[in-house]
């Protein structure tokens, strides 16, 4: 059974410094040693990719749009792009810039969310204390769209296509837009901003988008209104997308990391992740037209997603779409068909583009399966009660920080009895350590004699050398869904504890809590009972060791919680060894 656990031990070290070695591979700017890389390669343009611009085939959306499924090719696009008047729109919550070209929101800051790091957070800190004000230059809004490059790209735009191979031509995000006249800032005591872009007609049909912006609000309320100004009838589809670089952010010491990339949603297929490289090898699978859903980009902590405010009917089902633009670019769409226009008629469809941060109750209460783009791994279905209790502690105590403490303190509790089995089992291991090392000595010559001798030892002393592990795996998918708890609440970002620590989500600039977490399984170690063999146990106390590194790169929330758990496993250790008087044996 030794050999078992000694070979158990092995495999966890070498796995752990793979893991270590790969991380610090990638912390210094190198490619990963073992692991694939979590980026996503720019990729050239799929087979069926769209590359043009205006389009007049049916149903397929200009290129620039990359909606995937176009039924045929488009043209390619003017060598010479117009260039439309840009209005930014600053509120309480955004900063946006909206294109001319198209009426495409082509920038969005989220003025609430500091795009700064751990150490900007330290020095702000220190010249707090000092009475020094912090430069401006330090904190910077999360900028969510952009346009200035293609490594950058993120944009939300819409449009018109037609609904048959006519050749007719629609407005759509590539149309010179006029923005109506008016306040471009949300004024104090002001509660609602709009912003109207009106094209002029293009095959019959003019398209006018109003942006609504509502103080406090992460949802931009976008009004369509198609008027058919030809004198025959039309027959068009409203394009609702979003685009994308495929750029994924670097995964976690675990070289894990929450999900990058688009997201659909219905009520028949549920809730539906569309990874970047299922796109680029055209192996998407998207949901089939539905009179519901929503379409989302998902990245860590912040989702933009578009949303209708009405249902649609059975007769006009919306289409998702989603395609690989090339250059490292991806756009996913949903089309909706529109009733047949007649001349000189009109209509409006209501639509919603939620930007912002992941937090879970106001994602529920906006559309169903909204707060599913909060990503928790494969233990969801433990982490979002996890989460939910984490929340109520934060509503009592007012500090993500203390409530992390608070929430180990209630999850040892519950598992109170479960670990009193197991370090009960280890005391045990440890009174008869003196009786197996001699054991040991006696027979080191006779291999097989020895184990006989060792399961015999164990059995009159009613021991079980595993019983110290079962009720510790037993935990681990609750310890696992814990870590994405913390790794993708929206809420931790940023969140101070207390002194130095001003980010949760961020590793200890000081590196204190790792030192700690590294003495407190030190002082484990001491505890558990010494491993017969000399090898093994100079392996127990060098785990701590390798760990400690890891712990480095780790949030400081992750670590709090580890030191919490490990401090409140040695109080319990050390209460059953004392009571067995097996301590300091």
């Amino acid at each position: 059974m030794n050999d078992i656990r000694r070979t158990i031990l092995l495999v966890i070290f070498g796995f752990s410094l793979v893991l270590l070695w790969d991380q610090w591979q990638v912390h210094n700017g190198n490619k990963p040693t073992f692991l694939p890389s979590s980026k996503t390669a720019a990729s050239a343009p799929g087979a069926g990719a769209p590359t043009g611009a205006a389009s007049g085939a049916a149903g397929a959306v200009p290129a620039a749009a990359g909606v995937a499924g176009a039924p045929t090719a488009v043209p390619t696009q003017p060598a010479t792009a117009a260039v439309g008047e840009k209005v930014t729109i600053t509120t309480d919550v955004f900063k946006a810039t909206i294109d001319g070209q198209g009426g495409t929101l082509s920038g969005l800051q989220l003025r609430q969310y500091d795009d700064q790091t751990n150490h900007h957070g330290l020095v702000e800190w220190f010249n707090k204390l000092i009475g020094r004000p912090t430069p401006p230059n330090l904190v910077v809004p999360v900028t969510l769209m952009e346009d200035g490059s293609p490594a950058t790209l993120y944009v939300a735009q819409t449009g018109l296509v037609n609904t048959v191979d006519t050749g007719d031509r629609f407005p759509n995000h590539l149309s010179l837009m006029t923005p109506t006249a008016g306040p471009r800032e949300l004024a104090d005591g002001q509660n609602a901003l709009e912003v109207s872009f009106e094209s002029q007609p293009v095959g019959g049909l003019k398209y006018i988008k109003t942006y609504r912006f509502l103080r406090g609000d992460y949802s931009i309320h976008v009004r369509h209104q198609i008027v058919n100004v030809s004198d025959q009838p039309r027959d068009a589809q409203l394009y609702l997308q979003l685009v994308r670089h495929g750029t994924v952010a670097a995964g976690t010491m675990f070289g894990t990391n929450t999900f990058t990339g688009p997201a659909v949603y219905t009520e028949e297929k549920k809730f539906h992740k569309v990874a970047f490289t299922d796109i680029t090898k055209n192996k998407a699978e998207l949901p089939p037209p539905a009179n519901n859903g929503w379409i989302a980009m998902v990245q860590h902590y912040f989702v933009s997603a578009w949303l209708l405010n009405s249902p649609g009917s059975d007769a006009y089902k919306r289409e998702f779409r989603v395609a690989d633009l090339g250059n490292n670019q991806y756009s996913v769409a949903m089309v909706l068909p529109l009733p047949k226009l007649a001349p000189g008629a009109s209509q409006t469809i209501d639509s919603s583009l939620f930007a912002g941060p992941e937090e879970e109750k106001k994602l529920e209460a906006l559309a169903p399966g909204l707060d599913l783009v909060k990503d928790y791994g494969i233990f969801a279905i433990i982490s979002k009660p996890l989460y939910w209790l984490l929340n109520q502690l934060h509503n009592i105590l007012g500090n993500w920080g203390w409530s992390i403490v608070a929430l180990v303190v209630l999850l040892k509790a519950a598992f109170y009895w479960l670990n009193a089995k197991a370090y009960a089992s280890m005391a045990k291991m440890k009174a008869i350590n003196p009786k197996i090392t001699e054991m040991r000595e006696r027979l080191k010559d006779k291999p097989q004699e020895m184990q006989q001798e060792m399961m015999r030892i164990y059995r009159e002393e009613k021991v079980n050398p595993m019983g110290g592990c079962f009720p510790i795996v037993i935990q681990i998918p609750v310890f696992i869904a814990l870590y994405w708890v913390l790794l993708s609440s929206v809420e931790m970002r940023h969140a101070p504890w207390i002194g130095w620590i001003h980010d949760l989500s961020a590793p200890d600039p000081w590196f204190i809590l790792p030192v700690v977490m590294t003495l407190t399984s030190l002082l484990q170690t001491w505890l558990n009972p010494k491993p017969p063999d000399p090898m093994q146990a100079k392996l127990m106390w060098i785990m701590p060791l390798a760990f400690s590194v890891m712990f480095i790169f780790f949030p400081a929330g992750l670590v709090l919680y580890w030191i919490t758990n490990n401090t409140l496993s040695i109080a319990q250790q050390w209460f059953i060894n004392k009571r067995l008087g097996v301590l300091g044996k």
